[in-house]
């Protein structure tokens, strides 16, 4: 790679997620109004899983926690865009941008492994039914939780701090927010270590949770195959179906963009499959995951009747 001249980056400039300005203000109504959507569809799937005594159990648990962080991994990126989508200023300071990178790494690895913790739920569930109370509980959904905070954590700083040491040879990013690729891009030479990094380390850390997700659908499958049950079949489906269908939303996006090599990126291409995943993934989440969920849709319906119930109550006068 040739060398470019290089220049002390002390702020990037994000082109956002397209350079045509008479599209900015569509742009701006329609992710405002996903943005929306997203952190509402999510808030109420939180506040259902935690507050409604039928869901208490560590699969909801484990839902509740993939609805917090749906709501982390759009916020982290989708506000900063709305600004600089009505703004000439589409400024980010170093420093803001490399936390911004932490986070929506941390935040995007930690999806994975929530999903990963929900395949082994739904395992147990379907292969050892008599022994899930005494396997699956919610404090070892708790550890796991926080298990996998530290180690996404401990990657998504290694990463950001490898990104900090690089000599960067401009500061137009092309995305709407600081993602690992493009500022790589944007490196006056070819950062090997980081390349590495990512088929290496970042592999172990991203994709070992869809190979569990894998492993355990398959012995799934086997314990099914073994019954030779078609209602065993279509409870296994009931169950899995909504997990099935985010699984290949999150890691369809996630392979697209990052498990390339460098020489076929397209960063036009990869800002608008960021998009789906930052934006449109975590609005439909809650919607799969109501829509075909029965006991959801029952606390949900508990819930508005409730809230209905204390909007109409006016207590009477009081006579002393």
């Amino acid at each position: 790679m040739a060398t470019r001249n290089r220049t002390e980056v002390t702020e990037f400039f994000l082109l956002g997620l397209s350079s045509w300005e008479e599209m900015q203000p569509v742009i701006f109504g329609i992710v405002l109004a996903m943005y929306l959507v997203a952190l509402m569809g999510n808030a109420l799937l939180v506040i259902v899983a935690l507050s409604d005594p039928k869901l208490q159990t560590p699969m909801y648990f484990l839902l509740s926690q993939l609805s917090f962080i749906d709501m982390f991994l759009t916020t982290i990126t989708v506000p900063q865009m709305l600004v600089h989508t009505l703004s000439v200023n589409r400024i980010i300071s170093f420093n803001c941008c490399m936390i911004q990178l932490f986070c929506f790494m941390a935040v995007g690895s930690m999806e994975g492994h929530l999903l990963a913790a929900m395949a082994y739920d739904r395992y147990v569930a379907i292969c050892d039914p008599l022994r899930y109370s005494a396997i699956i509980s919610r404090g070892l959904c708790l550890r796991i939780t926080l298990t996998s905070w530290v180690v996404v954590s401990l990657n998504s700083l290694l990463y950001s701090v490898l990104v900090t040491r690089l000599t960067f040879c401009g500061n137009q990013v092309t995305h709407f927010f600081c993602d690992i690729t493009p500022l790589l891009k944007l490196s006056c030479t070819r950062p090997v270590v980081n390349e590495m990094l990512i088929f290496t380390e970042g592999v172990a850390v991203v994709v070992s949770p869809f190979f569990f997700i894998l492993g355990s659908y398959a012995r799934i499958a086997v314990a099914i195959a073994r019954t030779h049950s078609v209602a065993a079949l279509r409870k296994a489906l009931s169950t899995c179906s909504s997990h099935i269908l985010v699984v290949l939303l999150l890691y369809g996006s996630v392979i697209h963009m990052y498990l390339r090599p460098s020489s076929s990126y397209d960063l036009d291409q990869d800002r608008q499959v960021a998009m789906f995943y930052t934006v449109v993934t975590p609005m439909l989440n809650p919607l799969i995951y109501s829509l075909r969920n029965q006991e959801v849709k029952g606390a949900l319906r508990r819930l508005f009747r409730k809230l209905c119930i204390s909007r109409n109550f006016q207590p009477g006068p009081r006579f002393s």
